[in-house]
């Protein structure tokens, strides 16, 4: 069975200053059904974590251009983005007085495989129809506190330390990343990647729902505007990006020249 892709990114400043978010569907320059979806949200005051998720973005489009799948496992070309990334930012220190920050989760599609990795809280997950097969788990104080068994994940939606962070890129300390991957693909999967600024308004069934009834623009905008209402004036950027696998409708064969639909003369 031939399976498409429907992709789409979006994002939202919400009610910040400044768009500190960055996201993108970057395809391979050489390689056919090879493409990557990056999410990062930055931090570290007044432009400075703008551009360090501008720097998350611009090492994994190098990265993905110079990614050989005979050469390289994608595992490998996804570390190497992030922490080359991180360097990149712990050097701009330097250079503008900051302390720029930004969280990273990557999706490597190629024919038949998707490969994805994370660093701090901005989330993938990975719906198949409406139900939720994973999701990504966040580098946050709030969740290790339920993986100990200390906060139930309701609790964890309202924790005062809810945003504090045990690892991200740009830090002093070398960054903590996880990766996953799947090869047991079928139509009807979909992807989501996303900021702290949808996710925090949506449980895993919600997500699911809009997205499996939803082509991926569609589901985009539904999701960015409730988001937005439900931040209630007090939002925060809003990024993401939705990758749906779909059966492919074959093609209708094309009639001879002569055959077509008579015209009334």
């Amino acid at each position: 069975m031939a399976i498409t892709i429907d992709a789409c990114a979006a994002q939202h400043q919400g009610d910040r200053k400044e768009q500190q978010d960055r996201v993108a569907i970057l395809p391979h320059s050489r390689k056919r059904g090879v493409a990557l979806a990056v999410v990062a949200d930055g931090m570290g005051g007044h432009t400075g974590g703008a551009l360090a998720a501008e720097q998350v973005i611009h090492t994994a489009k190098n990265n993905l251009d110079h990614f050989s799948p005979a050469d390289e496992s994608p595992q490998c070309m996804l570390e190497n983005s992030m922490r080359e990334a991180h360097t990149m930012i712990k050097a701009s220190r330097f250079m503008n007085e900051k302390d720029p920050h930004s969280t990273a989760v990557m999706l490597l599609l190629q024919p038949g495989r998707v490969t994805w990795a994370h660093c701090g809280d901005s989330r993938l997950y990975h719906f198949r129809g409406k139900q939720l097969v994973e999701r990504t788990v966040d580098h946050s104080y709030v969740e290790h506190l339920v993986a100990t068994g200390k906060i139930t994940p309701e609790q964890a939606l309202t924790h005062p330390n809810r945003n504090v962070l045990l690892t991200s890129l740009g830090g002093q300390e070398e960054p903590k990343f996880d990766f996953a991957d799947t090869e047991d693909l079928i139509a009807g999967d979909a992807f989501v990647l996303c900021s702290d600024g949808l996710w925090a308004y949506f449980d895993d069934v919600e997500m699911a729902g809009l997205v499996a009834d939803n082509s991926a623009r569609n589901a985009c905008e539904t999701l960015i505007e409730k988001a937005r209402q439900r931040g209630a004036g007090s939002g925060d950027n809003v990024s993401l990006a939705i990758i749906k696998l779909q059966e492919a409708l074959p093609e209708k064969p094309k009639l001879p020249t002569g055959f077509g639909p008579q015209l009334p003369t």
